[in-house]
């Protein structure tokens, strides 16, 4: 129960040690590499299923005859069932495993991906939308679960920053891809091609991922993994009880870690839904143009995320308590993210990407909630305590586009949107710096 051993499920640490001994002269596999790479791939596609809608939306926009407030409501419908169905996935996740449940939600949110491309009006576009935010649902509490089952304390950060890094650079790369491809074959083609992929991946999925204790993994990897407080054995399922949701949420670090990843989901969700078109109506970018200066911000924030998993674990591996490993990185993040607002006095378009650029960085850094998540949450309960975190981040995502949607469409510019993403950067680094508390494994009583 205490913090130094760290038990992740409700397994004791004793009894998975005894299951993993080994001698000293057997070298480690590096199987957990093979996982962590089949959630990057995951989040990566999660990603781009997603957003694929933020690409598409100047020309879907026109082709549809949908107006900025009413492109805000569809923004912002992938994530109010997305956030409703958070805590049902987490608790589907612990009764139910890993590896079943995240071929179920890629397989899913896959064909909603592909049937947006059939769309003719906004009726259709809105239930999708709705659909897509059910089966995306139990992804990241699956990826916490993963890591937190999977990575030693001190390789987490940046286990948790290499599949972050999926959600930005996805788009990075495939911006002008995209750009290119809806000049040529249309909107509806990036829809097509992006759900093929995810049901491709979701048989890959089914095909390798396992559990530690029924992988490839030796012995000398499976006690590494137990020595830095991972699990090596096998997970015991548990049941939901709503009363221990309850109790969870009366511990201020829930509050802590919710409040500032929704501040910091705010930076992402600009990113994701209404930067092309800030570019190209505020901006007055041509597609090629447009297409390439939308790579920098999310290459820069690709690298924020691995340089803040980077800096966090080599903090804790240095002796630094894991309240300054853990959050610092977080609050400079959320700091630096506020000076997205400084764009709005700027005329120079490249000084403008840059400005973004660096915020997006910013927000890079402050993605580490996740590793919070692992170190934080009771026994038995990651995939709960991960729903109810992602529940409060992801409110972002109904909030943010609505919130831009009117103000662009009340204004006619994005002045006060861009003032708005930083203000909430900067309650959210409060919230880690006044709210968390200590970074220490919840016990409910």
């Amino acid at each position: 129960m205490g913090g130094e051993s760290d038990p992740v499920l409700n397994t004791s640490q004793t009894a998975a040690s005894a299951a993993v001994s080994v001698s000293a002269q057997e070298r480690p596999t590096r199987v957990r590499f093979v996982m962590l790479a089949l959630i990057a791939t995951g989040t990566l596609i999660n990603y781009l299923d997603r957003t694929i809608l933020g690409i598409a939306a100047p020309a879907l926009t026109h082709d549809l005859g949908i107006n900025p407030a009413m492109m805000g409501l569809v923004f912002s419908a992938f994530s109010w069932t997305y956030a409703a169905a958070q805590i049902p996935g987490g608790a589907f996740l612990d009764r139910f495993g890993t590896r079943l449940t995240y071929c179920l939600s890629v397989g899913f949110w896959s064909f909603f991906t592909l049937c947006q491309s059939l769309v003719g009006g906004i009726g259709m576009l809105l239930g999708f939308r709705f659909l897509l935010g059910i089966a995306e649902s139990p992804c990241f509490p699956a990826n916490s679960r993963v890591v937190a089952t999977w990575f030693p304390r001190q390789e987490r950060a940046f286990a948790t920053g290499v599949y972050t890094v999926g959600e930005y650079i996805g788009l990075a790369f495939l911006s002008p891809l995209l750009f290119a491809m809806m000049a040529v074959l249309g909107w509806r083609s990036l829809f097509v091609g992006a759900g093929a992929i995810g049901l491709v991946f979701a048989a890959i999925w089914w095909w390798k991922y396992r559990e530690p204790a029924d992988s490839r993994a030796n012995a000398a990897e499976l006690a590494e993994i137990v020595a830095g407080g991972g699990l090596a054995a096998k997970p015991q399922r548990q049941p939901f009880d709503w009363r221990n949701a309850g109790r969870l949420l009366r511990k201020r670090q829930m509050w802590g870690i919710c409040l500032g990843q929704f501040a910091g989901n705010s930076t992402l969700v600009f990113f994701l839904t209404w930067f092309p078109t800030y570019l190209a109506t505020e901006r007055h970018m041509d597609w090629l143009k447009l297409g390439f200066f939308a790579v920098m911000p999310f290459l820069a924030a690709s690298v924020g995320v691995l340089f803040g998993g980077w800096w966090s674990d080599r903090m804790l591996r240095q002796g630094k308590s894991p309240n300054i490993a853990r959050k610092l990185p977080i609050i400079l993040g959320l700091l630096l993210a506020a000076t997205i607002v400084s764009a709005n006095f700027v005329d120079d378009n490249r000084i403008v990407i840059a400005i973004l650029s660096l915020a997006f960085f910013a927000q890079g850094m402050a993605a580490l909630g996740w590793t919070l998540v692992s170190d934080i949450a009771p026994e038995g309960m990651l995939g709960v305590t991960g729903g109810i975190f992602n529940l409060a981040a992801n409110l972002a995502g109904i909030v943010t586009p609505l919130v831009i949607g009117a103000i662009v469409a009340a204004t006619g510019s994005f002045f006060y949107a861009l003032a708005f993403i930083g203000v909430i950067a900067l309650l959210g680094a409060l919230s880690y710096i006044f709210v968390l508390g200590d970074v220490k494994r919840i016990v409910l009583e």
